[in-house]
């Protein structure tokens, strides 16, 4: 596994992260403890060294934290843990007043996370959505005083637009704050939005970006097939509308771009981010331990210049 620095902090990252909303998510293997410790070993065994959870995450929301800090036990120093504030917890954190950026929020919104992580630190702490009652500057300050109080090492931002990524940076830089080491949003050969702003930003401002839903809401797993329900058991059954409205013409293309060299199709959409600049690590899902495994091993795919080439053909920049 390729190990590399989250922009141009000291952080360093497995070039494959493990997505840890599926920990505690009912009907899932890793709903249970053990199915969670059985994801989390296949995922350090297999050289991933980058957790992304979020408070929110699981049922109940703070469950997915619980799961990972337990699962994580013996070899927190081993592991780089990422988590993220600012989601309805439903009081889970207590009253919020609808001010998910507060400094007031930050602060009892980093303490609960701790407890429920069994950690006495974060390495990358993340506001998980705009806050627009609260300014963007309270919110950096506070955090600011997180890593300066030794509760995180650093912090980031998630779902902003490029302005707002490129406004954080700019604020923490001129007000002398730890500032923010990151940008994550969704990312994708299906989805490359972020290329028109976000890419820009985090270049300018030196921050890595990372990448969730990089197989497009498993639509570039290769298990689906136009007109073709969706199996029983996977992601999308029952999911028609978003299947009748994918865009077949390219996922077939896809398909026979991996299919030519001889490689999984969701190998060819995780290669193709990890070769992408600045991204830091690849946030990708899992239920089972086989596909922590397959999703790390999409590192030892390396496209070619013709490869990104042909890929920019199927999927044009900056299209949805």
């Amino acid at each position: 596994m390729e190990l590399r620095h989250l922009g141009e902090s000291g952080l360093v990252v497995s070039a494959v992260g493990l997505g840890c909303n599926n920990l505690g998510r009912p009907g899932t293997a890793a709903e249970s403890l053990a199915g969670s410790r059985a994801l989390i070993g296949a995922a350090v065994d297999a050289g991933v060294s980058f957790f992304d959870v979020a408070d929110v995450y699981g049922a109940p929301r703070g469950r997915s934290e619980e799961l990972l800090g337990q699962a994580l036990s013996g070899r927190r120093d081993k592991c780089v843990i990422a988590t993220k504030f600012g989601v309805d917890m439903q009081g889970g954190n207590g009253p919020d007043f609808g001010a998910r950026g507060s400094r007031r929020y930050v602060k009892r919104a980093v303490e609960a996370s701790l407890r429920r992580l069994g950690t006495d630190w974060i390495d990358l702490y993340q506001l998980h959505r705009s806050d627009p009652s609260t300014p963007l500057e309270e919110t950096l300050s506070a955090l600011d005083d997180l890593v300066r109080e030794g509760l995180i090492r650093y912090a980031g931002v998630c779902n902003l637009a490029g302005w707002q990524v490129a406004d954080a940076a700019w604020l923490a830089r001129t007000n002398h704050w730890s500032g923010v080491i990151a940008a994550e949003n969704h990312y994708s050969l299906l989805e490359r939005e972020a290329e028109r702003d976000i890419i820009p930003a985090c270049q300018r401002f030196g921050l890595g970006l990372l990448p969730y839903f990089p197989l497009g809401n498993g639509l570039l797993t290769g298990k689906y097939h136009r007109d073709t329900d969706a199996p029983a058991n996977a992601r999308l059954a029952g999911r028609t509308r978003l299947l009748a409205d994918a865009p077949w013409d390219r996922i077939e293309k896809l398909r026979a771009f991996a299919e030519e060299r001889a490689v999984p199709m969701a190998t060819v959409a995780i290669g193709w981010l990890v070769a992408q600049k600045p991204v830091g690590s690849v946030i990708a899902g899992a239920t089972t331990p086989e596909q922590v495994i397959a999703n790390a091993g999409a590192t030892q795919w390396h496209p070619t210049t013709d490869d990104l080439a042909a890929l920019d053909e199927i999927c044009p920049p900056g299209r949805r």
